[in-house]
Order: C-alpha cells, then sequence, then structure tokens
C-alpha cells in the first residue's frame, strides 16, 4: 500500500507542478466535480487528472488559499457524508503546517454497520500545497484480525492436548497399579486422536484454501452424500443416530468431489455429535433453475441467533465446554466455508435453539458451467 500511495503522490506532485507552470488557480471546491469534457488528450494536466480520477485511492489537493479539489475517489471511499467530514478533518489536521517532502499517516476508525478503516497519507508539496491519498483498508484490518486470532487459536488447540499428554505421561511413568495405568493411557490416546484430528483439519483446510483443484468435474450429488455418510457411518452408530439420504436421484453439479465430499462429512460430523441418542439426521437433495441444493437437517441442540452469523470462522465455537466432549476442532465449518467458495456456491443455515439445524449447500449445475470455465482455486 506504501509504495502506491507514494506513486500516487508522485502523480499528484506532477499535477501540482503542472498547474503551478500554466498558472492555473483555479483548484474545485469540495463540491464541485470535473466535467467530462475537461479531460482533453491533448493536455498533460488533464490526463494526469484522468488517471488520478479513475484510482481506487482517493486524492485530496489543498493550496495556501484555502481551495481544495478532491478526487470522486475520495467521497467513494468515504461513502457518507458524515465520514466525509470526519476524513476531511484529520486530512486537514495532516496538512496544517506539513513542510516540503514531509509525510504524515493516520488511520481512522468510522463506526459502522459496518465498521470501516481509512488510511490517510499526507504530504507537503512547494508553494504551501498539500496532497493527501486515502484508501479504504477494512478488508486489510478484518484479514490481519483473523491472522492473529488464528494464530493465538491454534496456538491453544495444539498447547492444550500437547500439555495434557506430557502430564498424563509423567504421571504414567510413577504408576504402578494397572488399572490406573489402562486408565491414564487411555486418556492420552483420547488426547493424542484430538490432536491429530487437529492436525488433519488444518491440513485439509490449507489444501482447500491454497491447493484445491480447479473446479471442471461432472459430480454426482447424491455420490457425494453416500460417500460422506460412509465416512461417518461409525461415529453415527456409536452415537445412535441415524442418517438418511432423500430426495432428486439425479442432481449433478460442477465441482471436485472430493472437497464436496470433505464438506458434507464436515457438516455430518457436526450434526450427529450435537444430536441426541436415538434422533435422526437427514440428506436433502434437490436443485434449482441454477443449483444444485445438498442439505443436512438435525434435531439436536440448534445454535443461537447471536452466533449464526460467526460459525463459519475458524475455531468458532458456540459452547465450548460441549465441544472439547464432543471433541470438535473448531475447523469443521471454515472448510465447508471454502469448499462453497471454491465452487462459486453458498452455504446457508437455519436453527432454532432445542429443535435443529439445516445446513445447505448450493452449487452451479453442471449444465450452467461454460465447458472451458475452471473454478477458483
Amino acid at each position: 500500500m506504501q509504495f502506491v500511495l507514494g506513486a500516487l503522490v508522485g502523480v499528484a506532485v506532477a499535477v501540482a507542478v503542472i498547474r503551478f507552470i500554466n498558472g492555473s488557480n483555479e483548484l474545485q471546491d469540495d463540491a464541485a466535480k470535473p466535467e467530462p469534457e475537461v479531460f482533453n488528450a491533448d493536455s498533460k494536466e488533464t490526463e494526469l487528472l484522468q488517471v488520478i480520477e479513475n484510482l481506487p485511492i482517493g486524492v485530496y489537493l489543498k493550496r495556501a488559499d484555502g481551495s481544495v479539489w478532491m478526487s470522486d475517489a475520495f467521497r467513494d471511499v468515504v461513502e457518507t457524508k458524515h465520514g466525509q467530514v470526519l476524513v476531511e478533518e484529520v486530512v486537514d489536521r495532516l496538512l496544517t503546517g506539513i513542510s516540503v517532502s514531509e509525510s504524515r499517516a493516520e488511520r481512522i476508525s468510522l463506526v459502522g454497520p459496518p465498521p470501516r478503516h481509512i488510511m490517510v497519507v499526507a504530504r507537503g508539496l512547494p508553494n504551501e500545497v498539500g496532497v493527501a491519498a486515502i484508501e479504504n483498508v477494512s478488508e486489510q484490518v478484518r484479514l490481519d484480525s483473523v491472522r492473529t486470532d488464528f494464530v493465538a487459536n491454534i496456538s491453544h488447540e495444539l498447547k492444550t492436548p500437547i500439555g495434557a499428554v506430557s502430564l498424563l505421561a509423567e504421571t504414567l511413568a510413577d504408576e504402578d497399579d494397572l488399572a490406573t495405568v489402562s486408565r491414564l493411557a487411555g486418556k492420552i490416546v483420547a488426547e493424542t486422536t484430538r490432536l491429530s484430528s487437529t492436525i488433519d483439519d488444518l491440513m485439509e483446510l490449507s489444501r482447500i484454501e491454497l491447493g484445491g483443484s480447479a473446479v471442471k468435474d461432472p459430480v454426482s450429488l447424491r455420490s457425494v452424500a453416500e460417500q460422506a455418510l460412509a465416512r461417518v457411518s461409525g461415529s453415527a452408530e456409536q452415537c445412535g443416530v441415524s442418517v438418511v439420504i432423500s430426495g432428486k436421484q439425479v442432481v449433478d453439479v460442477c465441482g471436485d468431489i472430493r472437497q464436496l465430499v470433505s464438506a458434507t462429512s464436515n457438516l455430518l460430523d457436526n450434526a450427529i455429535k450435537y444430536s441426541d441418542e436415538g434422533s435422526h439426521v437427514e440428506i436433502t437433495l434437490d436443485s434449482d433453475a441454477t443449483h444444485g441444493i445438498l442439505c443436512v437437517v438435525d434435531h439436536g441442540v440448534g445454535i443461537p441467533a447471536n452466533d449464526q452469523s460467526r460459525i463459519f470462522e475458524r475455531f468458532y465455537r458456540v459452547d465450548r465446554a460441549r465441544s472439547r466432549n464432543t471433541g470438535g476442532t473448531g475447523l469443521g465449518l471454515a472448510i465447508v466455508n471454502h469448499v462453497v467458495t471454491n465452487h462459486g456456491g453458498t452455504v446457508s443455515v437455519k436453527s432454532v435453539e432445542g429443535e435443529g439445524s439445516t445446513f445447505c449447500l448450493m452449487i452451479p449445475l453442471i449444465s450452467k458451467i461454460s465447458p472451458t470455465k475452471e473454478g477458483t482455486r
């Protein structure tokens, strides 16, 4: 970003110099916008202004007499009149008393919804002219936050079972009672299984995010459902939960069967874990004009409404205590989300506490995908 802003400031310097060489004193006020006919290909000044107008970064110029000019992108980045007033106030403060070639920067957080973060970089130019470049960095801030949370969470998720194994092993080393040895050994196996499951999910998520195959193969949703069911049949039997497949026999989508099976099995795994013994889970297959639809329906504990917007985040758990008991890693729904993103589809959830949850994957039908089009990696 600093490189882009630096280049932009360089362009703005060129604009300012050309204005002064030409003796131009007609910087526009903050309410005016350049008319289309001003942009004449024979004018270096207007060519540069046209370049600035087409940049996604907003530009703000201020002269010694207080007159200002701002690009349309400046208004677009700020979006609201209230936000523009706040940003202009910061820009004016950064430019006040700024010396030639001096740079100043500040990040502004605007209360939403949704919350937005604006980076402002200001620089002093000759003849008491100041230029500021602004950019909406909300997505960058969000990704930085996700990355920080991810590191903290994965450290915790790996450290907890490792610490438990270490403690159990120390206790086991000094234990002579065979019954106690057997019990401690079983706990060590459980902790190492949990650790292995977390690592497996991380590797699966990494593979889907960074190395997923091109989404281009014809895939039967019934085959996806059957393979996913085969993966979880053992845990379903152990928990006393029955799983059935219903709906259309033939629904063909365009995708990667390995990724789709992974997503479906993660949905089934959650549905089974959070269902009571003796209940049932249903996989329904359907389609509309453009998408194949695979839904996993359970009648378990359900998800609170205020948690539903966050359940696809890595390591987010609605009930951490229950997740510990069921052995969840908190990565399953993140995997689901990335799979549907790779396929150009969507995932939705409807849930009521105490009544159950329905997760639906919508994947583009094979007939709606161009034969030469490859999906997002």
